[in-house]
C-alpha cells in the first residue's frame, strides 16, 4: 500500500447503501402517486359494452319503477299525529301521585303516531286509514318537499278503516294521486308500495298481487288485496300502486309472526276507499246497513245437532231487541244460508253482504230452522252509532 492511497472504512459503504435503501422506501409512494396513470390498479372501466337482451329488459323494468316513483312520490304524504288519552292509575299512584288524578282515578297520557296518506286533489283533501287518526286530535301532513301543514279531520269510518283529512296549501303545491280501478286487479300484477315504514319517509317497495277478494280477516266484511310488497308500521294509509302508477289500494295491515313484514300485506281496494271518502266529504260519517244479529261459524257439533248438510252458512247466536232481525222474527240458532238470493258460506261473508246492502231495502233470507228451510225477508236499517 502506497503513502498516497487512502484507507476506506467498510462500515461507510454499508451506511451509504442503507441510506439509499431508506430513500427508496420513502420516495416510492411519492413516485407512485405522481404517476401519470389515472388507474394504477388497472381496473376495467365502463367501455359501453352492449347489454344482452335479458339485461335490456331488466334495465327497462328498472326505468319503469323509477318512473313510477318520480311520478307518484309527490302525491304521497307522511302524517304525524298527537293525542291525549286517560289511562287508569297504577296502584302506587293512588297513594303518591297527583291528588287531582287520584280523585279522577286516571291520568292523561300523550300519544303520538306516524302514518302515510295520499293527496286526492288540489283542494287539499288527503286520504289515510282510520286507525292512523283514531284517538288523535292533532294531525301534521308532510309533503315530499318537506313542507308541513296542520290538517283538519273531515270524517272517519272505522268499518272500512278510511279517514279523510284536509290541509290548506298554496295553489300549485299539491300533486293529486292518479286513482285506478281495483276491479281490474289480477293475481300476479305488479304491486308497489310507497310510504313511511318505521318513520322512513318515501320508502319504495315492490312485489306482486298475491290474492284478490281476500275476506274473513276481520269483522268489516271487506275483501282485501293481498300483496308480498314489504309493508311495515308507518305504511298504513299509503298507496298500493300498479306499474302505471295508479293507486289500486290503501295499505292497511300485515299478518306477521315477527311484527315486521313477512310478505303478507293487505290493502283496501281503492274502489271501496273512494266510495267511503266521497261519503265522508259529504256527511262526515258513513251510513252502514245493519240487521242487529250476531252470527258465528258452524261447528261439527252444530251440524250433528241441527241436521245440517255442511258448515256453509252463519248461525245466529245473538239478536238485539228492536232490531231488524228482531222485527223479522229471526230466532237464536237459525242458520242463514242465503242473503238477497246469494249463498252465504261464512259469517264474514254475510257481514259483507249486509254492510254493502241498501238501507231500507227489503231483502230475502233463506234460513234453516228445526231442520227445515224457510224463506223470509228482512229490511236492513242504518247502523246505530
Amino acid at each position: 500500500m502506497s503513502m498516497t492511497e487512502k484507507k476506506t472504512n467498510p462500515l461507510r459503504y454499508i451506511a451509504v447503501a442503507f441510506s439509499f435503501l431508506l430513500l427508496g422506501t420513502f420516495l416510492s409512494p411519492i413516485l407512485t402517486c405522481g404517476n401519470s396513470s389515472e388507474n394504477p390498479l388497472q381496473l376495467k372501466a365502463d367501455g359501453g359494452e352492449k347489454l344482452s337482451p335479458a339485461q335490456t329488459q331488466a334495465v327497462a323494468l328498472e326505468d319503469a319503477f323509477q318512473e313510477v316513483f318520480d311520478k307518484v312520490s309527490p302525491s304521497v304524504v307522511s302524517i304525524a299525529t298527537e293525542g291525549t288519552v286517560n289511562v287508569p292509575l297504577h296502584p302506587f299512584e293512588y297513594f303518591f301521585g297527583n291528588p287531582q288524578n287520584q280523585r279522577k282515578g286516571s291520568r292523561q297520557q300523550k300519544l303520538s303516531g306516524l302514518g302515510s296518506g295520499i293527496v286526492l286533489n288540489e283542494d287539499g283533501y288527503v286520504m289515510t286509514n282510520h286507525h292512523v287518526v283514531q284517538n288523535m286530535d292533532k294531525f301534521t301532513v308532510k309533503l315530499k318537499n318537506k313542507s308541513e301543514y296542520e290538517a283538519k279531520l273531515i270524517g272517519s269510518d272505522p268499518t272500512a278503516d278510511i279517514a279523510l283529512l284536509k290541509i290548506s296549501a298554496p295553489k300549485g303545491t299539491l300533486v293529486p294521486s292518479l286513482i285506478g280501478d281495483s276491479s281490474k286487479v289480477r293475481v300476479g300484477n305488479w304491486a308497489i308500495a310507497i310510504g313511511a315504514p318505521l318513520g322512513l319517509e318515501q320508502s319504495f317497495t315492490v312485489g306482486v298481487v298475491s290474492a284478490i277478494q281476500r275476506g274473513g280477516l276481520d269483522k268489516s266484511g271487506l275483501a282485501y288485496i293481498q300483496t308480498d310488497a314489504a309493508i311495515n308500521q308507518g305504511n298504513s294509509g299509503g298507496p298500493l300502486l300498479n306499474i302505471r302508477g295508479e293507486v289500486i289500494g290503501i295499505n292497511r295491515m300485515i299478518v306477521s309472526q315477527s311484527g315486521g313484514s313477512d310478505g303478507i300485506g293487505f290493502a283496501i281496494p281503492i274502489n271501496e276507499a273512494r266510495r267511503v271518502v266521497e261519503e265522508l266529504k259529504l256527511n262526515g260519517v258513513v251510513a252502514r246497513a245493519w240487521i242487529g244479529a250476531g252470527v258465528d261459524y258452524i261447528t261439527e257439533r252444530d251440524i250433528a245437532q241441527f241436521g245440517l248438510k255442511n258448515n256453509q252458512g252463519a248461525i245466529v247466536h245473538q239478536i238485539y231487541k228492536g232490531s231488524p232481525a228482531n222485527k223479522a222474527g229471526l230466532q237464536l240458532m237459525d242458520v242463514i244460508i242465503e242473503f238477497d238470493g246469494k249463498p252465504v258460506r261464512t259469517p264474514d261473508e254475510l257481514v259483507g253482504m249486509i254492510v254493502n246492502s241498501k238501507i231500507g231495502k227489503r231483502v230475502e233470507l233463506k234460513i234453516i230452522r228445526n231442520k227445515n228451510e224457510i224463506l223470509t225477508s228482512i229490511t236492513p236499517e242504518k247502523k246505530p252509532n
